[in-house]
């Protein structure tokens, strides 16, 4: 099972790698290699979120999701993303923008001789508004999870209390809003003020529309089944349709930080897509799909809980990033760590509630 699941991923690595040896020789084969295990180290919380909204989709929906979600998670979010941020924010035209990917400056400045900005500037000073919508996406997924109250809480003492809190209405929204105005306040300057503004409530319409709308229809799906066959039961597709654009979005405000980390390693929007792209994303995706078919989920009940406090961890270190440098190393470690710990205390439950359940068999169990 394990070959089958990862095979594909183990088979792209290997030709990408290639790819890599051909078009740069060992330098880029090298950077490749660390752009891949960047992407995995950063977005293995991503894998662990998207097991769980995976889990509520049709067989089709997740092969749709594994087959063209894979296609635009390489090409769309790791190669055209960065590419179309720079069309956008620097008005240039889509071929002098690539050319500019293409050929940096001398010795990897950050400007031409003639004092006109390189691509990886130009990514660079965008910087602000992708980290504000990106942040906010992130901060209302963490927020609206630790605001629902659960049967099961990893982190008690904070989460229930929590819980009882997101007992008043929208209290998801204003948190985050008031997050993004103090960011905007404090940690923007003055050029980037309104842009950050813009961007972080974009971000929240975002999350909120296409949350929304899966939402609905999912609901719609429910009382169909429960009514019995009725031109309701078309809200399947609707539902798994928006369930994978939210996770395309999801995917989009994970990936903003790895394409940002990758230009402290190369600018080469090549090497770029093949080390977070089809090294990378691939592996995130195969995690994913081992995540659910094992039943991982619900066998470690708190793998969930530490994915959604690493997304609330990474949604604050974008927003920080805003104004002060976040080494992207710290990133990773915190998604890590959280999943880490999350992993461990769920092996400690398990083996509590075995042990539990066996002492139960034996005080039941007549002697003889």
């Amino acid at each position: 099972m394990v070959l089958r699941i990862f095979g594909m991923s183990l088979l792209v690595t290997v030709v990408s790698l290639v790819v890599a040896f051909l078009y740069g020789g060992p330098t880029a084969l090298a950077l490749a290699i660390i752009l891949g295990i960047l992407e995995v180290s950063l977005s293995f919380d991503n894998a662990v979120i998207n097991a769980t909204i995976l889990e509520r989709m049709s067989e089709f929906w997740q092969k749709i999701f594994l087959t063209i979600g894979i296609l635009i998670a390489v090409f769309g979010m790791r190669l055209v993303f960065p590419l179309a941020i720079v069309w956008i924010t620097a008005g240039l035209d889509p071929v002098r923008a690539f050319d500019l990917a293409l050929n940096p400056p001398p010795d990897d400045a950050l400007t031409f001789p003639d004092g006109s900005p390189s691509y990886e500037k130009l990514l660079t000073d965008a910087h602000p508004q992708i980290a504000a919508f990106g942040g906010m996406f992130l901060a209302l997924l963490f927020l609206n999870f630790i605001f629902d109250e659960r049967e099961i809480t990893w982190l008690g003492w904070l989460e229930r209390p929590l819980a009882r809190a997101g007992k008043l209405d929208m209290l998801s929204v204003v948190v985050a809003g008031t997050g993004l105005i103090l960011t905007a306040e404090y940690l923007a300057d003055d050029a980037h003020r309104s842009t950050v503004l813009i961007a972080g409530l974009l971000g929240m319409i975002t999350y909120i529309a296409v949350d929304g709308l899966g939402s609905m229809f999912h609901t719609e799906e429910q009382a169909a089944r429960s009514e019995g066959p009725s031109e309701l039961v078309k809200a399947t597709g609707k539902a798994g349709f928006f369930l994978f654009l939210y996770l395309e979005v999801l995917d989009a405000s994970f990936s903003f930080d790895g394409v940002i980390g990758a230009f402290a390693i190369t600018s080469d929007p090549i090497i770029i897509a093949i080390g977070l792209g089809l090294i990378g994303a691939m592996f995130v995706r195969s995690i994913t799909v081992f995540l659910v078919r094992k039943g991982t989920l619900s066998e470690y009940v708190y793998l969930e809980h530490g994915a959604h406090w690493a997304i609330g961890a990474l949604a604050v270190i974008l927003l920080v990033s805003i104004g002060v440098h976040v080494n992207e190393i710290i990133t990773g470690l915190i998604g890590v760590a959280f999943i880490g710990a999350a992993f461990l205390t769920s092996i400690i439950r398990n083996r509590r509630a075995g042990e539990t359940e066996l002492d139960s068999k034996r005080e039941v169990t007549p002697v003889g």
